[in-house]
């Protein structure tokens, strides 16, 4: 039986943890998911459609909100009762810090951001170290294998046959030690898209000049539904806030298409932008990283290309 955390806040299912049930269902092994706190428990259905044969439902007082304490206890906990052949987590921040937690606690090795895995004794896998620019083979021996799936690794589609996802109460007894980190309060983001979720991003880099030079990469996001990232030249030099970070200190983006516009590529921007589905590369530069890792490109000064891509999208609007 395979174990696969479930990740979610107050109980809205990360997409990253569908993610994680794919790389499970894959496998070709029982599925069983692990939800923690009440507020997880009508994720049912949905981990049904994905595959999941049995949703274990942990409840604590502890569990009403996000800890790593009280997760990552907890997880070691029904590690300890379910004894699964390999528990699974996305490889989200979150889901990499539970994971440790669980790992310390019941001495056990953990192996974070895996793309690729082959079960047996011991495991075998594939994961993404150095911020993406090298791919480790490994072999994981361990009575009970802990691993984390790179995040955008491969994509969450429901399964060909629907679980039954039953349902099973998973009683738990956690320290009072466990509420040493809970969240005490938040700060709720404006609704809308954010990079994350964003089906297109238009990214700029220092080519861009200012913060004022933004402005038309903000009218182009705007027309095609998208928004606006940066690299984290732009955030050094004060133009855009680091929430609009794209990279390996900033967000790991997954849309249909990224228009990267005079961004260079190193290594770190290029972590987190990889995952895109489609790259459009704007650059003067024809031998920029970018523009050789994208899958087209533009070579051209931004500040006209840009307008000019606006322009043209206008046009074919108002002509449908």
């Amino acid at each position: 039986m395979l174990l696969v955390l479930i990740e979610h806040d107050r109980g809205a299912l990360a997409p990253a943890a569908l993610e994680a049930v794919a790389f499970a269902r894959a496998l070709g092994r029982e599925v069983h998911a692990l939800t923690l706190g009440a507020a997880a428990d009508g994720l049912a259905a949905d981990l049904a459609a994905h595959g999941v044969d049995r949703v274990h439902q942990a409840h604590h007082d502890l569990l009403s909100d996000f800890g790593p304490d009280a997760w990552g206890g907890a997880v070691a906990a029904a590690i300890e009762t379910l004894a699964p052949d390999l528990v699974i987590a996305s490889g989200t921040d979150r889901g990499n810090e539970v994971l440790a937690h669980a790992a310390a606690r019941l001495d056990l090795p953990f192996a974070a951001n895996c793309t690729d895995l082959t079960l047996g004794r011991p495991l075998t896998l594939t994961r993404i170290r150095w911020g993406g620019s090298l791919l480790e083979h490994a072999t994981l021996e361990s009575p009970t294998p802990i691993v984390s799936v790179a995040l955008h690794a491969l994509d969450a589609e429901p399964a060909a046959a629907p679980g039954a996802a039953e349902p099973t109460r998973l009683a738990l007894d956690l320290p009072a030690s466990a509420a040493r980190t809970l969240v005490q309060a938040r700060v709720e983001r404006a609704a809308g898209l954010t990079l994350a979720t964003a089906p297109v991003v238009v990214g700029g880099g220092r080519g861009v000049g200012s913060a004022d030079g933004f402005a038309a990469l903000e009218d182009l996001a705007a027309l095609l539904g998208g928004v606006v990232g940066c690299s984290r030249a732009v955030t050094n030099n004060g133009w855009r806030n680091h929430t609009d970070q794209v990279g390996q200190t900033g967000t790991r983006i997954a849309p249909e298409i990224y228009i990267a516009c005079g961004i260079s590529g190193a290594i770190q921007h290029w972590v987190g932008a990889m995952a895109s589905k489609h790259i459009l590369a704007v650059n003067t530069d024809p031998e920029a990283n970018m523009v050789a890792r994208a899958h087209s490109a533009v070579i051209g000064d931004l500040h006209e290309v840009v307008p000019a891509i606006a322009a043209e999208v206008r046009r074919r609007g108002s002509s449908a």
